[in-house]
């Protein structure tokens, strides 16, 4: 039976085919296979330290026999509580190569919202390394329960300081393998919790199998056009975040299987960015909005030679149309981007080189993935080219669904298809335009805002009577909550300050609000609800009219 095509596939570059073929393995076979291709050449670069394809795949192996030794039973969780070093990587295909399934904690995360992962999740190993910022919660997660055993991992293996002796931590365990067969892995078992939010505020985790992730590294893969680089020829940048899906598949393992060397580094500096990128010639350089403004406002940059680039990629959060233009004369490429959410492994779209441009397009759906436009009020109803609706998708990278959230997963999902919330349109060409995001939903540097976790913790604050967050423009972040108060009768004001100091233990630092207006009352509706929705409309018309007041 013949296959009718769809609208994209007439707009794909002339490289590449969107029926091209699509493999999946286990994430321990994808590391197998770039292991026995690349072997000895450099994968990862830390510090001065450098590890081979051949030695990621040995360091892994010993991180998955020490913790069969240490007790781990296929099926369990180990959450990874881990910047960018070498020891993230290793412990993610030491916990698979294992049988278990791993669990990934933010460094950014407030105490209270690693307490939640790791009680929803079941994880009761933890692994983190000994840098200052992660000691004090690993710590305190261990002292009240929330894991039974806690594993240190030293940075000094990479030449970091030596930390001072942790009693309470357990040393990280590594054994030579035995010959023992390793557990045998299904290509359809969890091999990861990414855990995001949703507009309960409450992060819930995301199923990504081995077969959804794999998936997504040869999506990524299939797609051809005219700034494909030759795979095991490229040094990538890696600033962003190991514990974020868009660094995990689409830059870690996705490089990995392309044989390319990767350079890590714990926290982005545009300083130091702009060495690296001068130093080590890199030629990708994959960022959020954040880093690139970083980059851009650089002192200086316009003198420092980036030639080396080859890609430059944002992801995460919109990039303000005039910033990428900015972006494009610095670097003298054209920056790419796309679409894509936790719950596709982050697969879904890519702009094409050569493609069009306008507000909000995300471009073509990338090889083996359907998107399509549904009706708000019948999900199992497509529209034609040009309606607005919500965008959904399919593929062999979309999760299952969420760890232990059945009834979620039930309204997630209509007829074989994941409802993303996002809303949108395609034109006839199979182009992609976002229009809106999740209502209630703030992209702040990349990073996914719920205003209701916020909100929830400012109504914690003694004098706050009642509260709403929504999101603002912010020329750094892309985006930024802004937290509007109104304040107990008789009491003292609040300032933005002592907010953020009182929130600093309840939520993360992306999380933090960036403006406070205190009220004398918060918009209602009829029946007494209170209105995001009228302060959103007041804060659009407010940055529409300082707009139009800015001399030309």
């Amino acid at each position: 039976m013949t296959r009718a095509p769809h609208p994209w596939e007439a707009s794909y570059p002339p490289q590449g085919r969107w029926d091209a073929p699509i493999e999946t393995s286990t994430l321990p076979a994808l590391l197998d296979a770039a292991a026995a291709r690349w072997g000895a050449r450099p994968a990862l670069r830390y510090r001065d330290a450098v590890l081979s394809f051949e030695g990621l795949r040995a360091l892994a192996d010993r991180v998955a026999a020490g913790l069969l030794a240490g007790g781990l039973r296929p099926g369990e969780a180990v959450a990874l509580y881990l910047p960018n070093t070498p020891w993230h990587p290793a412990c993610f295909f030491g916990v698979l190569r294992a049988g278990g399934r791993v669990v990934h904690l933010s460094p950014l995360d407030a105490p209270r919202e690693l307490l939640h992962k790791l009680h929803d999740s079941g994880a009761r190993w933890l692994v983190t390394t000994d840098f200052p910022t992660l000691l004090p919660n690993a710590l305190r997660l261990l002292k009240e329960g929330a894991v039974e055993r806690a594993f240190l991992a030293p940075e000094a293996e990479w030449g970091g300081t030596p930390a001072p002796a942790q009693p309470d931590f357990c040393s990280l365990p590594l054994a030579e393998p035995d010959g023992t067969p390793w557990p045998v892995l299904d290509e359809d078992a969890v091999a990861l919790l990414q855990y995001t939010g949703g507009t309960t505020g409450r992060p819930k985790g995301a199923m990504l199998t081995h077969r959804n992730l794999t998936a997504a590294v040869s999506i990524y893969r299939a797609w051809r056009d005219t700034d494909t680089l030759e795979p095991g020829a490229q040094r990538v940048l890696g600033a962003l975040p190991l514990f974020h899906i868009y660094m995990l598949a689409a830059v870690l393992l996705r490089h990995l299987a392309d044989g390319n060397e990767q350079i890590l580094l714990p926290r982005f500096d545009a300083a130091q960015a702009a060495d690296l990128i001068e130093r080590e010639r890199i030629t990708i350089f994959p960022g959020v909005p954040t880093m690139l403004i970083g980059l851009l406002n650089l002192p200086g940059i316009e003198g420092r030679d980036l030639s080396s680039l080859r890609q430059c990629s944002s992801g995460g959060a919109p990039m303000p149309f005039e910033v990428q233009q900015r972006l494009e004369a610095l670097l003298k490429l054209r920056v790419g981007g796309g679409w894509g959410m936790t719950e596709t492994g982050p697969a879904g779209s890519r702009m094409p080189f050569h493609g069009p441009r306008r507000a909000g397009m995300i471009g073509l759906p990338l090889p083996g993935v359907e998107m399509r436009v549904v009706a708000l009020d019948d999900p199992s109803r497509a529209l034609p080219p040009g309606e607005h609706g919500e965008i959904a998708i399919r593929g062999p990278n979309v999760f299952p669904g969420y760890w232990n959230r059945a009834e979620e997963n039930a309204a997630a999902f209509r007829d074989g298809w994941f409802l993303t919330g996002d809303l949108g349109w395609m034109d006839e060409a199979g182009y992609f335009t976002l229009v809106d995001r999740r209502k209630n939903m703030i992209i702040s540097s990349g990073f996914n805002v719920y205003p209701a976790a916020i909100e929830q913790a400012i109504y914690e604050h003694p004098d706050v009577e009642e509260c709403l967050v929504i999101g603002v423009p912010d020329p750094y972040r892309g985006q930024a909550a802004k937290a509007f108060v109104k304040l107990r009768d008789t009491a003292p004001v609040l300032t933005l300050e002592t907010l953020r100091a009182f929130l600093a233990d309840r939520i993360g630092r992306h999380e933090m609000p960036a403006a406070l207006e205190l009220r004398a009352a918060l918009p209602r509706s009829p029946a007494g609800k209170l209105l995001a929705a009228r302060l959103r409309e007041e804060e659009a018309a407010a940055q529409e009219t300082t707009h139009k007041e800015m001399p030309a």
